[in-house]
């Protein structure tokens, strides 16, 4: 439904977008995150038609991103960071100002706002002055306007920027209504969000693709020697020189608490070293009051990228 290839965008001498590959499948959610500056909107801009590309293609449901533009335009529904909307409209009005721009014939726009209004929760507001809704409620009329001409594409550029924890749990169940009716570009820097939506992650950094996959892969490959956290009752210097014999570690980091030691051990890659450790204790006769392994997220890869970005940027500078 959405094939990228070789994607560059330069602004003079800088280079946002780097020869970025990528497909999106119909029906799919597809998250595509990165730090600020990592060149998300700059690629949502050249997907969208609002910006050409230095070099590469795009296509839109088959039609080409710019040589077709306006068909391709046509295939989707895109909701900008910042919502465009008329704060003194009504909501009603604003949805039949946007199927007019869409050549939508007036029955068509009737049918389609009822759906919308429907869909995205509008109903009992869709006569109320915009700049009197909640931004959450402003958001969802955002969704409905991307909606209105039933759009084979969804893009939608950070949806739950700036709303409260409930207005953002309102919008997430939202976007997974839509799932399968629509193929979804979903924009964001907020992790946690995306991985309880998105059916596959795109994390860019640095105008290129650092990764890419399902949650579930992402989180494994983040997780693949993850450390073990182990509190045992005993003396930092006995515990330190113990784990640091243990077969499969890496590094150990002690840190006294009272009569109780608080080890971080980090193993080599591959290793699983619970069992070794259970057994290292009961050797010693520590009594023991924890050992787990850290819970491995994508919170931890995009902080790592986010590093990453960060000293390009800074070497770039110097």
């Amino acid at each position: 439904m959405i094939h990228v290839e070789n994607l560059v965008k330069w602004y003079g001498p800088t280079r946002a977008v780097n020869g970025i590959s990528f497909d999106v499948p119909e029906g799919q959610i597809l998250g595509f995150l990165g730090p600020n500056g990592a060149g998300k909107s700059t690629t949502i801009r050249m997907l969208t038609g609002y910006l050409p590309p230095t070099s590469g293609n795009a296509t839109i449901a088959g039609f080409d991103a710019l040589k077709e533009s306006e068909k391709a335009r046509r295939q989707i529904g895109y909701l900008p960071e910042s919502t465009p909307l008329y704060m003194e409209m009504r909501v009603e009005e604003f949805l039949h100002f946007r199927g007019k721009l869409m050549d939508m014939p007036r029955a068509d726009r009737v049918k389609a706002i009822d759906y919308v209004s429907d869909r995205c929760g509008l109903k009992e507001i869709r006569r109320r002055v915009i700049g009197q809704l909640s931004k959450g409620n402003r958001q969802r009329v955002g969704i409905a306007q991307a909606l209105l001409h039933d759009p084979k594409i969804l893009i939608l550029d950070e949806p739950t920027s700036g709303l409260d924890p409930v207005q953002i749990g309102a919008v997430r169940n939202l976007i997974q209504e839509l799932k399968g009716k629509h193929t979804i570009l979903l924009s964001s820097h907020i992790l946690p969000e995306v991985e309880k939506t998105a059916d596959r992650v795109i994390i860019i950094a640095a105008g290129e693709i650092k990764a890419d996959g399902s949650p579930s892969d992402l989180r494994q490959k983040v997780g693949q020697g993850a450390s073990v956290l182990v509190q045992v009752k005993a003396n930092g210097e006995s515990v330190q020189k113990a784990f640091t014999g243990v077969e499969g570690v890496q590094s150990v980091t002690v840190e006294q608490q009272g009569d109780w030691v608080k080890a971080v051990v980090q193993p080599t890659p591959g290793s699983e070293l619970r069992e070794r450790l259970g057994q290292t204790i009961l050797t010693n006769g520590w009594a023991i009051r924890e050992m787990r392994n850290e819970t491995a997220s994508l919170e931890q890869f995009f902080i790592q990228i986010t590093a990453d970005q960060s000293q390009v940027v800074e070497e770039a500078v110097a």
